[in-house]
């Protein structure tokens, strides 16, 4: 299968420690590169884990809290210092683009070299808000201080795997691979039809993966990402924080291992940790009280979906 990853190049909350930044994740898919949230010193991050930044077509900005956008402005001059010709996609609620195409104006009033494109995200309902051949990215609406979205990842359906068995046996040309793949058959020069579940065996189920930034529990969120691969869940206290998670409108470890059973999906990623955890332990014994196959995050790990 192609790779279907997280990079964590940031797992902190809004008061980072010296042993984390600020919220950033890219998802590869397919070759693809996508951001998730954008913290401060993002583009020191993206060099760091070797990625790509050519590839890295667009950013996904979940909230207007600064741990969550202040690195958009230095990516954003870093790719024009590196060349860049292409248009990077930024996607993020509403009230960003004045504030942004502000910064554009005062720090960069002559050409970058490539176009930057806003596409204003609706923090209240559930909607695609962006297509391509391998995968879809649909909003998740989060209850934060405010407007608030995480992202889901859909992968498309994959194609079968050919039997190569088969194919050899028949003597069938390489040039029909591609048609049985999309589910057509093939006929052997005597007549006999060689039916397409006899030259195939089923494809990989799609893998998803759901990014719930900053939010309070939320009893229904599960309804919404059911049975993805892969949730990330932000976790920034413990249930000795309980009052703390309710007013500042944050989830404890355990809400989020909630989430994720209710949801049945198959990994829990924690994250943004409140800097009063000198032992981030705590917040993972708690996650997998409720759900086994929890994981902490931290700087420069990979996780595949």
């Amino acid at each position: 299968m192609e790779p279907f990853k997280i990079h964590i190049l940031g797992c902190g909350s809004a008061l980072p420690t010296l042993r984390h930044f600020s919220a950033m994740q890219v998802v590869e898919c397919r070759g693809k590169l996508f951001m998730i949230d954008c913290g401060e010193g993002a583009q020191i991050q993206l060099r760091r884990s070797s990625l790509s930044f050519e590839r890295l077509g667009h950013i996904f900005i979940s909230h207007l809290h600064g741990d969550h956008c202040f690195g958009l402005i230095g990516i954003i001059s870093t790719f024009g210092l590196l060349g860049r010709t292409s248009p990077l996609h930024v996607h993020a609620p509403r009230e960003l683009q004045p504030m942004l195409q502000a910064q554009l104006d005062m720090f960069f009033n002559y050409d970058i070299g490539y176009q930057v494109e806003f596409h204003a995200v609706d923090t209240t309902r559930q909607q695609v808000i962006y297509d391509d051949r391998s995968l879809t990215v649909e909003t998740i609406p989060l209850e934060h201080r405010m407007p608030c979205a995480g992202y889901l990842f859909r992968e498309k359906p994959l194609l079968p795997h050919i039997r190569r068995d088969m194919i050899d046996m028949y003597g069938i040309p390489t040039s029909q691979i591609n048609n049985i793949k999309s589910g057509q058959g093939f006929t052997l020069p005597d007549g006999t039809h060689i039916a397409h579940e006899q030259l195939v065996t089923p494809a990989d189920a799609p893998r998803s993966y759901a990014y719930c930034s900053d939010t309070r529990y939320m009893p229904q969120l599960h309804e919404r990402i059911m049975g993805v691969s892969t949730l990330y869940h932000e976790s920034t206290y413990a249930q000795d924080k309980l009052d703390s998670a309710a007013k500042y409108y944050h989830s404890t470890a355990r809400q989020a291992a909630t989430v994720a059973r209710d949801a049945q999906v198959g990994q829990l990623l924690l994250g943004h940790y409140s800097a009063r955890y000198a032992d981030e332990s705590v917040l993972l014994n708690e996650a997998r009280e409720v759900f086994a196959n929890s994981f902490l995050t931290s700087e420069m790990q990979v996780f595949d979906v």
